[in-house]
């Protein structure tokens, strides 16, 4: 039996923000990137890394985010966070998909995240696995700022230090908090039910369970990974970040996949796009949803393309 048989894995994705400084009627997570929404990335990363169970906690007054998860994943457990108490207090709306999840690994993915990788997920999943009760995504960065830092001591991560809470020497550290989360599922309900609220906001925050599986013997870690794999679309800027990087990426992959893009900062995707080798495309194309492109088509410049499928042509 394969080891992730026999440690299955749940996501749960936290997808209640109200998402207020994106000044919009739309609910955050339905933002787009790469014409497809940033909650729409998040489950598409789970189901490449071969996530076996998904729950998606949404808001009380967010129908369209509940609607678009039964489109999308109909198989995803779906429960509603009826106040916005922090970050723990959303993780245990999903309390009946964790009661049932009483063995593997459980990662606590963010919504609002369109760049995580399945790779990243993969990497999470194994070092619960491997015998960590608690793994903590972190970024090494030369901008530290505002992020909360991740205090290690001989590989174990014994605290996430607020900056606002930190001291002059913890501020210095450039490992940060990336908001992703792995636990072993044994260890999950037990840990998130022992965080209190005793903060200046009255918040339950998910990242207390670093320090209570400390208090408890239970081996914590940081798991290092690329920055832009954690960004969060918390604005409009932010938003506009997200789709240059990936839009970035996209191009390399045609690029590595045998696609000539004759001027690639001019050729924008969408995220479900479909390239055969020896594809060209020529400078300022932007390619719609629902596109496929057949080996050897040559994509006009200036063209904008939608839910079709092009066959090979002659030379452009």
């Amino acid at each position: 039996m394969s080891e992730h048989a026999l440690f299955p894995t749940l996501a749960v994705v936290l997808a209640a923000g109200q998402g207020t400084r994106m000044r919009s009627s739309l609910p955050k997570v339905l933002h787009q990137v790469g014409n497809r929404p940033l909650l729409g990335h998040v489950l598409a990363a789970t189901a490449v890394a071969g996530i076996e169970q998904l729950a998606v906690v949404v808001g009380p007054d967010t129908p369209a985010v509940a609607e678009y998860v039964q489109q999308v994943a109909p198989a995803a457990q779906q429960f509603i966070q009826q106040q916005r108490l922090g970050t723990a207090h959303a993780v245990l709306a999903a309390r009946p998909a964790l009661l049932r999840h009483e063995q593997g690994c459980v990662l606590v993915l963010f919504g609002d995240s369109p760049l995580i990788g399945a790779q990243t997920l993969q990497r999470l999943r194994q070092t619960l696995i491997d015998g960590v009760a608690v793994a903590v995504a972190g970024f090494t960065t030369a901008q530290p700022g505002p992020y909360g830092r991740l205090l290690t001591e001989g590989g174990r991560l014994l605290a996430i230090r607020e900056a606002k809470d930190a001291s002059a020497e913890e501020l210095a550290i450039n490992l940060c908090n990336g908001g992703v989360m792995g636990f072993r599922a044994d260890h999950c309900l037990w840990l998130l039910e022992r965080i209190g609220n005793g903060n200046a906001q009255g918040e339950f925050y998910l990242t207390d369970a670093v320090e209570l599986a400390n208090a408890a013997g239970l081996p914590v870690v940081a798991v290092a990974v690329a920055e832009e794999e954690i960004l969060g679309v918390n604005d409009r800027e932010q938003l506009h970040a997200a789709e240059q990087i990936f839009q970035r990426r996209r191009r390399q992959q045609a690029m590595q996949a045998g696609v000539t893009l004759a001027a690639a900062d001019t050729v924008y995707f969408s995220a479900d796009t479909e390239l055969g080798v020896d594809v060209r495309v020529e400078p300022c194309v932007v390619f719609g949803p629902g596109v496929q492109v057949e080996q050897g088509a040559c994509i006009a410049a200036f063209s904008h393309l939608q839910h079709v499928r092009i066959t090979a042509q002659p030379a452009c």
